[in-house]
């Protein structure tokens, strides 16, 4: 008989596991702690999130804008910040329902990846919150004096970057997608290229969008939280 095939599970974070945008959420932070002037991020953090659900934000301006709030402040200066985000911000926002999921990938031995555009340096504590050991994310340069530069590393880890970043990471562990029996939980269309590169594709709460792609090809549809 043929060797099982190594069972591959993926998962984004932001709107299926976590009920919120990482982000969208930092922003919102930072206004309330007077980092980052309400006047002019209030309505520029709410448009991006628009325009991202509509698909029509490029990976790079959504990146930009986002990583930009790290600018100028080293990991070690944002270190009590982070850590303040995650436990009045995230934690609460990632339910009973998100972690058991999780939970029974894990045991059942499954490689298990979280995969989101969210830059590393936000969504690494909520990978770790989560009991994920892997987690491939957009990468924040650092300059020479330690300091977050406001700019991106390699390829943004969004739409068709999901594919060409997990096919990498995969290839540096000697590892295949084709060989894998692979599965991804996204709720967003922006993550149709890598809804359509695994074996089983599952929309979870999924936005309208993926909601008519998911009926259309008769994918698994999950719910974790009732519908907003």
């Amino acid at each position: 008989m043929p060797a099982a095939r190594l069972r591959l599970t993926l998962f984004d974070l932001d709107h299926t596991l976590l009920d919120g945008d990482s982000d969208v959420l930092w922003c919102q932070f930072l206004m309330d702690q007077g980092r980052l002037d309400r006047s002019e991020f209030a309505r520029r953090n709410e448009q991006m999130e628009r325009d991202y659900r509509a698909g029509t934000v490029t990976p790079q301006a959504f990146s930009a804008f986002y990583v930009r709030t790290l600018a100028g402040r080293s990991v070690a200066d944002w270190e009590p910040l982070r850590r303040q985000f995650l436990h009045e911000r995230i934690a609460p926002r990632l339910d009973a329902a998100s972690h058991a999921l999780v939970k029974h990938h894990v045991d059942a031995g499954d490689l298990t990846v979280l995969s989101t555009a969210t830059n590393r340096y936000l969504s690494e504590l909520s990978a770790a919150h989560l009991g994920f050991e892997h987690l491939i994310a957009t990468e924040c340069e650092v300059g020479p004096d330690g300091c977050f530069t406001g700019g991106t590393l390699g390829t943004l880890n969004m739409r068709e970057g999901k594919v060409t970043r997990l096919h990498a990471w995969l290839g540096e562990r000697g590892l295949r997608l084709e060989d894998c029996d692979s599965r991804f939980y996204s709720d967003s269309l922006n993550d149709l290229p890598l809804l359509l590169a695994v074996d089983h594709p599952v929309a979870v709460n999924p936005d309208p969008r993926l909601a008519l792609e998911a009926q259309r090809r008769a994918w698994t549809v999950l719910s974790l939280r009732p519908p907003a």
